[in-house]
C-alpha cells in the first residue's frame, strides 16, 4: 500500500490555501496517487453545520477535519487539508495525532489579502460588521517551524507548488520524478554530435 500522508495548508482568508492546495493535489494525482483535499469552507458546510466561529467552535472544525486526514493517511491516502486554523496548539495537536504531518504556511500580508477578498468580509470586519474575523478582530498564530513557507504575495502559483512538491520529494513522501534516461547507444551518439560542435 503507499504510504499516507498530510499537507496541511494554514494561513489567512485569501492567502492562496484552496488555490495552491488544489494545484498540488493534481500534481499528486499525475503522479499516481490517491489525495483527498478537505477544504476548511467546504467541511463548513458539511461535516461541521452548525458550528459557529468562537474559539471552541474553531477547535472543533480543525480537530475534526484533522481527524478526517488521519483516517486517509492510515489508509495511504494523501490528505491535505487547507483551513485558516489559527490557533497554533490545536495545529499542533493534529501533528501529534496524525505523524506523517507536513505543514504548508501561505504567508501572505494583510493587506494583499484584503485586495483579493472578492466576498469583501474583510472589509465587513474592518468597519466591525463581523465579529470574531481571523487577522483583523481575532489572532492569527503564525506556525514556528513549518515545513514550507510560501510567500504567496510574491511567489507565482507554479512557484508555491514547486515549493511544496519538492519538500515532499525531500522528505521522502513521494519520489522525485526521474530526468529523462538515454540508452547508452543514445548517450554516444549525444557525445558525438556535442564532440563534432566542440562542445567537448
Amino acid at each position: 500500500m503507499e504510504r499516507g500522508f498530510t499537507v496541511w495548508f494554514t494561513g489567512l482568508s485569501c492567502s492562496g490555501k484552496t488555490t495552491v492546495s488544489k494545484k498540488v493535489a493534481e500534481e499528486l494525482r499525475k503522479r499516481g496517487l490517491k489525495v483527498e483535499v478537505l477544504d476548511g469552507d467546504v467541511v463548513r458546510t458539511n461535516l461541521s453545520k452548525g458550528l459557529g466561529f468562537s474559539k471552541e467552535d474553531r477547535d472543533t472544525n480543525i480537530k475534526r477535519i484533522g481527524f478526517v486526514c488521519k483516517l486517509l493517511s492510515r489508509n495511504g491516502v494523501v490528505a491535505i487539508g487547507a483551513a485558516i486554523s489559527p490557533y497554533r496548539e490545536i495545529r499542533d495537536y493534529n501533528r501529534q495525532e496524525i505523524g506523517d504531518f507536513v505543514e504548508v504556511y501561505c504567508k501572505c500580508p494583510l493587506e494583499v489579502c484584503v485586495e483579493r477578498d472578492v466576498k469583501g468580509l474583510y472589509k465587513k470586519a474592518l468597519a466591525g460588521e463581523i465579529p470574531n474575523y481571523t487577522g483583523v478582530s481575532d489572532p492569527y498564530e503564525e506556525p514556528l517551524n513549518p515545513e514550507v513557507v510560501l510567500e504567496t504575495d510574491k511567489e507565482t502559483q507554479e512557484q508555491s507548488v514547486g515549493k511544496v512538491i519538492r519538500k515532499l520529494e525531500e522528505l521522502r513522501y513521494i519520489e522525485p520524478v526521474e530526468a529523462a534516461s538515454y540508452s547508452e547507444e543514445e548517450e554516444e551518439a549525444i557525445k558525438r554530435r556535442l564532440s563534432d560542435l566542440g562542445y567537448l
